[in-house]
């Protein structure tokens, strides 16, 4: 296995100035796209609501740019997941056959389309902020050198891969393709960070193969040095002994003396020091960048709303957990079937979602009162011919079937819509597909 030794901090990495830079047609300059005029929406509020907990229904650019302007949000926002479109020359429907978005940008459009986006998210991001990117392996590499000239090189936290389906007996003459990733930056050097970890199993406790005679407890041996040198008490001698060359004591002499006392040094035949880390302090296995546990729906008994690309839920509650705390305010512009807002309510959080398809309204509203179901539902025709009563933000009772469902329901925010579009509008249950039908539920009163 390989080691090498850090740089001291004066070597460090070159300044974003330096940093590789993306050149194709129509690149704005970054006061341009700071220029993008803000929207203009009508306002609705639902029973309980409050300004934390918001839906655009709008063009995410124009929703950004109002955003930026906002004092209650700009500067905010914990934590942005994205899930943007791909360039992947696809028009895409829901499982009841509904359109739901095109994407079918070229690669010098969609860049900038994805650019213009991202500098509007840095400057409405907390400086303690994090986001994260979900994209395929058509446009992730450029979508990086986007975020190093944006947010910075030296921000660059992750490259996730993601197992996104089960294997597939591909014809075509390449491997096969389940994998897509997840690129997390933050805004600054000091961010939100809650550790993440497996559970333990015997099989990832095997680690932990020794015992201690005296109290019984599991554990395994660590050095106790760490690569680089250092000039300070860890790179001087302890108990007659110097670190390893290159190297220096992961702790202070005198914490080592502290550990040592408490038995929890290990020395060896030779007299070489080892730490003992014990298997009941450790939480679990930390959560490395390869993660195979999040597929898309993939079996009959798992639980979606239908619309295309909807991610597995889980998938943000561990990206909404790790980068942000209970009250934060976490942010998807591309808000598709809503996953990233129901799983932030789940987990305590405020949430702004924005997207301009009226199927992905109509499913979010759904998801909202209804909750989801079980993917098997779908393959029946009737799901979407079946007449109901139209979804409607403004009942200050849920209907009974509702408020036994044991998925979760969320009233209390705010829609802002886009006159442009539609204003405040719901679908009823009915396909868009063939009805093709927006009705306006209310007219508030418009917000600049």
């Amino acid at each position: 296995m390989a080691t090498g030794t850090p740089r001291s901090p004066q070597k460090n990495i070159r300044s974003n100035a330096e940093s590789v830079l993306l050149s194709y047609p129509g690149k704005k300059s970054v006061e341009e796209v700071l220029a993008t005029p803000p929207g203009i929406f009508e306002y609705a509020p639902t029973i309980g609501s409050n300004l934390r907990k918001r839906l655009y229904f709008a063009e995410n650019l124009e929703t950004l740019a109002h955003l930026a302007q906002d004092n209650n949000v700009c500067g905010k926002v914990r934590l942005v997941y994205i899930d943007p479109p791909y360039a992947t020359q696809t028009v895409f429907h829901s499982r009841t056959l509904s359109h739901a978005y095109e994407d079918v940008f070229e690669c010098a459009e969609y860049l900038e389309f994805i650019r213009e986006r991202l500098i509007l998210l840095h400057r409405i991001l907390a400086d303690d902020g994090s986001i994260y990117i979900h994209l395929d392996a058509k446009m992730v590499f450029h979508v990086k050198l986007l975020m190093d000239e944006i947010f910075g090189l030296s921000n660059f936290r992750n490259c996730i891969t993601r197992k996104k389906s089960n294997p597939k007996n591909y014809t075509r003459n390449q491997f096969g393709n389940i994998s897509d990733y997840i690129l997390f930056y933050t805004k600054s050097s000091q961010y939100v960070w809650n550790k993440q970890c497996e559970p333990w199993t015997e099989e990832r406790a095997r680690e932990y193969q020794y015992v201690e005679p005296e109290t019984g407890r599991r554990y395994m041996k660590v050095p106790i040095h760490a690569p680089g040198v250092r000039n300070g008490e860890t790179g001087k001698q302890w108990r007659g002994m110097m670190p390893p060359l290159g190297k220096h004591w992961q702790f202070l002499p005198s914490t080592l003396d502290e550990l040592d006392a408490k038995g929890e040094i290990y020395w060896s035949k030779n007299g070489n020091p080892r730490r003992k880390v014990y298997l009941d302090e450790n939480h679990g296995v930390s959560v490395q960048d390869i993660w195979l546990d999040y597929r898309d729906a993939h079996n009959q008994m798992a639980h979606i709303t239908g619309y295309p690309t909807e991610k597995n839920i889980n998938l943000l509650k561990r990206i909404i957990e790790a980068s942000s705390n209970v009250g934060d305010i976490v942010l998807d512009c591309f808000a598709g079937s809503g996953t990233t807002l129901v799983a932030a309510d789940m987990l305590g959080r405020a949430w702004i979602g924005s997207d301009n398809s009226p199927e992905a309204l109509r499913t979010m509203l759904h998801r909202f009162q209804h909750g989801t179901k079980p993917m098997g539902d779908f393959v029946g025709v009737q799901t979407y011919k079946q007449k109901v009563k139209a979804l409607s933000l403004f009942d200050e009772e849920l209907p009974q079937a509702v408020k036994n469902d044991k998925t979760h329901i969320i009233q209390g925010f705010n829609l802002f819509a886009d006159p442009k579009l539609g204003g405040l509008l719901t679908l009823d249950e009915t396909s868009a597909h063939d009805k093709q039908e927006i009705k306006t539920v209310e007219k508030v009163r418009k917000t600049g």
